[in-house]
């Protein structure tokens, strides 16, 4: 009989005690992060993963590959003159357009200048936005009603008149027209910002910041701003791709980059003329510009869902 509560005891003191196992799993819950468990999260997206690759593997190709293709993008092969078809010999890996001019080359250069405009242009989007929505969200009264009422007059002037000024006033150039695009595709982040910022700005670290001293600046920079980042990197995947797209339709308008400089867009324009000739010229820049388009919204789509924290 004195036998049977000690084992009782025992087998008790065993059910109680976890196993390593069990201790170091709770650990690693326990002290995951949200970066961290939305990366994790994001790893599990196959298509965001590799649509993440690919872009790399794609921005990769164009910035680098140009040292390695023996003509410039600008270079004109004087003893062609014409559109060839792709010769080893020569170099023209991928043949020449209609001024003997490497396609190759010309495709990577027309990589370079999408990717830029649109990083570029998102970068000032995301820099102009973040600190209006933020500022007009937590300011609030007049401030608010100021900035959002500009907001609001900006959404009413057509995009394409905007820019289309913009390049008759100062000229068409690469660095403008990026700064023309970012300076219009600001407005919406800056709305989205700012309701995230007026679902912050009662929150009882901000109270705390607040009752700190804190100024109206440095709450804004060091605990609004990085609330905030999980949708803004969302929205900036899916603004890169617009921008891109945007600078193809101007280029294809004849209002983008200016020759001999060259992107995608301008590469599908000068390729829609001579598509029943050398349809090479249409299709090879038009693949690189969709797949581009296509990773961007994979990765956002992941992104989106793994910084939700409504799937946690």
């Amino acid at each position: 009989m004195s036998d049977a509560p000690m084992n009782e005891r025992r087998s008790g003191a065993n059910l109680s005690v976890p196993n390593a196992d069990a201790l170091d799993k709770a650990a690693d819950v326990e002290g995951r992060s949200l970066w961290q468990d939305a990366f994790r999260r994001l790893q599990a997206n196959r298509a965001a993963m590799i649509s993440a690759i690919v872009l790399i593997v794609l921005a990769f190709i164009c910035f680098v590959g140009p040292a390695f293709v023996p003509w410039s993008y600008e270079e004109i092969d004087w003893d062609i003159l014409e559109a060839t078809p792709p010769n080893f010999e020569t170099g023209h890996y991928l043949g020449t357009d209609s001024l003997g001019r490497d396609l190759l080359a010309r495709i990577l250069q027309g990589g370079q200048v999408s990717f830029l405009v649109g990083i570029l242009a998102t970068s000032v989007a995301l820099v102009i936005g973040v600190a209006v929505g933020a500022t007009a969200g937590f300011m609030g009264g007049r401030v608010d009603q100021f900035l959002m009422r500009f907001v609001d007059v900006m959404y009413a002037v057509p995009l394409m008149f905007f820019i289309i000024i913009l390049m008759v006033v100062f000229g068409r150039n690469f660095y403008l027209m990026f700064l023309a695009i970012g300076f219009v595709e600001w407005l919406t982040m800056s709305r989205i910002v700012r309701g995230q910022t007026l679902t912050l700005k009662n929150k009882e670290f901000i109270e705390a910041a607040r009752a700190s001293g804190g100024s109206t600046a440095s709450i804004i920079l060091r605990h609004i701003v990085p609330n905030v980042l999980g949708v803004v990197i969302v929205y900036v995947t899916l603004t890169i791709p617009q921008v891109i797209l945007l600078e193809s339709f101007l280029s294809f308008l004849g209002l983008g980059v200016q020759p001999p400089m060259t992107s995608w867009g301008a590469l599908i324009a000068e390729g829609a003329q001579e598509m029943e000739i050398t349809p090479r010229t249409l299709i090879l820049p038009a693949v690189c510009l969709s797949t581009t388009l296509f990773c961007f919204n994979f990765l956002g789509d992941g992104l989106r869902d793994a910084l939700d924290p409504k799937d946690r």
